[in-house]
């Protein structure tokens, strides 16, 4: 198994490359969309007021062929391999998702960044197929010693104002937030289906050819609803329906020990050990929580409901020997608490896959 990092786009530079390099790392998964760079000490992923995750960038050229050649490059010249990307930008696909009149147009460029990132050998797309996206999360004091973090506490959940998917602003002159114009009309889990089923039946023979996996993120939070549209993902079994779509092998899962944790009712080594075995596991974001939807925290790597040891030990027992990334941590109080908290969890996970790879030797 090898130890990642997750970087957001503000993050994609050789500083936070050399940070990765230092901390033990050997790959890097590079988070496209949002805007969680919001001081020189703080990354947060809960939301920022009513803009989500911030607005989509249209035109950023890190999705252009040079653009991710580029970053590939970068990376590489830092010691690490860029493993995979993760997320779509909503501009790039938000009528893939709301089924709207550029639709056909959007279909077509998403392919053509697959094509572009076999190109230049970037292995897995990260995706999250959600009309809502991660949304609803909070900040507050809750992991050990008072250490900032994010939760889930059941908030109301307000429609989807006209303009934003995905959580994030995709169209600024049609997006307000106090007086929308509009708002998403509710989505049935049937039609959510489909549209996933077409999208994933013109995506994954493009993926075949050129080299690519696609690998899928469960709902966060794993609700069946989310601002009135449902989701995919979101009981242990979903995944299951997700590979029974397709035998492709490059229909895979990003699978978030996290998520799966907060599922309420399910036995996460059951759920890791299920999928495990499929050999179908793109890459694991690798984070622990205490509790399950509709209240949770996200806690230090060490400390959730979740025995990460035991989750290990599943993974390498069933052949699983991809990257792992601590997906997000809380923040430790110094002059640097992302960092920090990072570093905690790199440096546990690198013992961690140590042990475990000791132990089956």
């Amino acid at each position: 198994m090898k130890l990642g990092l997750g970087l957001y786009h503000d993050m994609l530079t050789p500083d936070y490359v050399r940070f990765a390099k230092q901390a033990g790392a050997t790959h890097i998964v590079a988070h496209m969309p949002g805007e969680f760079t919001r001081d020189a000490n703080m990354v947060s992923t809960s939301d920022d007021g009513t803009r989500g995750f911030g607005v989509a960038r249209p035109s950023d050229p890190i999705w252009t062929y040079e653009g991710l050649r580029d970053l590939k490059a970068m990376i590489n010249a830092g010691g690490l391999e860029l493993v995979a990307l993760e997320n779509f930008a909503p501009q790039h696909w938000y009528d893939v998702l709301l089924d709207g009149p550029r639709k056909r147009a959007q279909m077509e460029h998403l392919k053509s960044i697959l094509r572009d990132m076999g190109r230049v050998g970037i292995p897995i797309m990260g995706y999250n197929f959600s009309i809502a996206g991660v949304w609803g999360r909070v900040e507050g004091p809750f992991a050990r010693g008072g250490a900032v973090s994010v939760g889930y506490e059941n908030p109301s959940q307000p429609p989807i104002p006209n303009g934003m998917v995905w959580n994030m602003i995709y169209d600024p002159d049609l997006y307000d937030a106090e007086n929308p114009k509009g708002t998403v009309a509710p989505v049935s889990s049937d039609e959510l289906w489909r549209r996933f089923s077409e999208f994933l039946a013109e995506m994954l023979p493009v993926a075949e050819e050129a080299g690519v996996k696609l690998a899928l993120h469960p709902d966060d939070p794993p609700l069946p609803e989310l601002r009135g549209t449902a989701r995919l993902v979101h009981t242990p079994d979903g995944y299951q329906c997700v590979l029974d779509l397709s035998p492709s092998p490059a229909n895979t899962m990003e699978f978030c020990i996290g998520t799966l944790s907060e599922m309420p009712g399910g036995d996460i080594y059951e759920i890791v050990d299920r999928y495990s075995r499929t050999g179908r596991i793109g890459y694991v974001h690798f984070r622990n929580v205490r509790g399950t939807v509709p209240y949770y925290h996200e806690t230090f790597v060490d400390e959730g409901d979740t025995d990460m040891l035991q989750v290990l030990r599943l993974l390498r027992g069933n052949g699983y020997d991809g990257v792992l990334i601590p997906d997000h941590t809380p923040l430790m109080e110094c002059a640097a608490p992302w960092h920090a908290g990072i570093a905690y969890a790199l440096g546990y996970m690198k013992a961690a896959i140590t042990l475990i790879e000791a132990e089956a030797r």
